[in-house]
């Protein structure tokens, strides 16, 4: 799969954002599946409580482990809700952000990303020994519920950097 950038590489400042998500463990093989079913849940959720959505879904990962298990959250940014034993709140961190937005190749956007704020003074807020992220998002810039085709998304990588 081919990788095309629409925007970035490049840093920007964002200010805290409520979020709502469902937050789970799951094996890294099969994450992108089990991310596509607990994003239909999340969509389920907010239809049947008549919640509006201004912001974008999101795959968050806090916790990355390629060899083992991931801890993720699947939600949605700018909802303010009490949510329940299953979709809870939360907030995306302020901070400064490395941001790259691209269709294709998830892998290689990754990639690109990670090694160009290798090539700045910057550092990921990360805490290596655990594979914690303080702020690893993966942006849905086109809503999973109007384009079905995971290959015409526009995903939009924004990864918390040190302060």
């Amino acid at each position: 799969m081919t990788l095309v950038v629409s925007d970035g590489p490049r840093i920007e400042h964002r200010d805290a954002v409520p979020t709502v998500g469902i937050r789970l463990v799951t094996p890294f093989r099969g994450m992108l599946g089990v991310r596509d079913l607990l994003l239909a849940e999340l969509a389920a959720w907010l239809t049947e409580r008549d919640v509006r959505t201004d912001g974008p879904f999101f795959l968050r990962l806090h916790k990355v482990d390629m060899a083992a298990d991931m801890d993720i959250e699947v939600g949605v940014m700018g909802v303010t809700s009490d949510g329940d034993e299953r979709v809870r709140p939360g907030a995306a961190p302020a901070g400064d952000y490395a941001l790259l937005a691209y269709r294709g190749s998830s892998l290689q956007a990754n990639r690109m990303l990670q090694e160009w704020v290798g090539e700045t003074e910057r550092r990921f807020d990360t805490d290596p020994p655990t594979g914690a992220w303080a702020g690893r998002f993966e942006i849905l810039r086109t809503d999973p519920r109007l384009e079905r085709r995971k290959t015409q998304w526009t995903v939009e990588l924004a990864f918390l950097l040190e302060e």
